[in-house]
């Protein structure tokens, strides 16, 4: 038996004195746990438990600390004290809260080695939170495909639209099939394909400014119904409640629409919101400057309703696993426009 070392120790459950094994993390982190619980949890360790155990009295390479023998794992205390949690009855730790993305991987990867299939799925779910998926999307639509999560697949797929239409490498990447990132980007192009609808359409505009005097600032009109010194459009294509916009508007539209095409999300358009709002400042206009930023901010606002409202139009995709050939595994979407 070799000596033990004075080693930092895990907190509650895994200090307690009935424990009868000892995992130690690759940071030197003593957790004391029962091999009932773990057992249960993972054929792994059920295998391993089942092996014979050396004793203390025994020459052999097994470290023993307080009588319990010392098994090393890879993973750090970082990693292992939320993998264990997952192990333990709720009676004795609640589920860990997991919500960075790197240690929801690094978890993930610890209950595949361990063979913890039920909590892989469970911590695999805690990928799907907002905070998560807002920043991770494109990395977790691929966990999501590779643990054949179809809702997941879905849910990841929405949040990915808020990435270019073809998405800069990341490392999850290689997690997928082609098949796989085809069908994401095809929902991504009928998304967008959707939203392009908004360019002959403006009846969502009308509806909401049912009088053009209801946003003078967008004709370029002042108090006394005069046209002010704002270029307006002569495109012919913004003529709304029979008036035609001013230039910059028009500008604005054509651009967030361009760029809709490729990031389909809210910033997009409040991005180009304040874009538009420091053209119009920078006209110096007297009548339309105070007006602009209110208005347009209340304008964006209902852009992005509209664009929130088509993009869920296109239904959602519906990532199916099917069998084929080889009993293996394929990716199919369905994808279908509601109009």
């Amino acid at each position: 038996m070799s000596a033990s070392t004075e080693l930092s120790c895990a907190p509650l459950p895994f200090d307690h004195v009935k424990a009868d094994i000892i995992l130690r993390s690759s940071d030197d982190v003593d957790f004391r746990v029962f091999k009932l619980f773990l057992s249960l949890a993972s054929p792994f360790f059920e295998t391993l438990f089942d092996l014979p155990q050396p004793s203390d009295e025994m020459s052999t390479d097994v470290e023993f600390k307080d009588g319990l023998p010392v098994v090393p794992v890879s993973e750090d205390s970082k990693t292992l004290d939320p993998l264990l949690r997952f192990c333990y009855p709720c009676t004795l730790s609640e589920d860990p809260v997991l919500d960075d993305f790197r240690d929801v991987v690094n978890v993930l990867e610890a209950a595949k080695k361990y063979s913890l299939d039920g909590i892989e799925r469970t911590v695999c779910k805690s990928l799907f939170n907002p905070k998560i998926l807002e920043t991770n999307s494109l990395r977790c639509f691929a966990i999501a495909c590779r643990s054949r999560m179809q809702n997941e697949c879905a849910l990841a797929a929405k949040y990915a639209l808020r990435e270019p239409l073809v998405p800069m490498w990341f490392e999850e990447i290689e997690l997928i099939t082609a098949s796989e990132l085809l069908s994401l980007l095809t929902y991504h192009k009928k998304c967008g394909d959707a939203v392009q609808t908004l360019k002959g359409d403006y009846s969502w505009i009308t509806a909401e400014y049912r009088q053009w005097n209801a946003t003078p600032w967008l004709f370029g009109l002042t108090s006394g119904g005069s046209y002010c010194g704002c270029t307006r459009s002569t495109s012919g294509r913004f003529i709304l409640n029979g008036q035609a916009s001013v230039q910059w508007w028009e500008t604005f539209m054509d651009s967030t629409l361009v760029d809709l095409r490729d990031k389909l999300c809210a910033e997009t358009v409040r991005q180009n919101v304040e874009k538009a709002i420091q053209m119009a400042r920078q006209r110096n206009c007297g009548h339309c400057s105070p007006a602009v930023p209110g208005g347009m901010r209340e304008f964006g606002t209902l852009f992005i309703n509209k664009v929130e409202e088509l993009i869920s139009q296109v239904r959602s995709a519906h990532f199916r696993y099917f069998a084929a050939s080889g009993n293996m595994l394929v990716l199919q979407v369905e994808l279908e426009l509601r109009f």
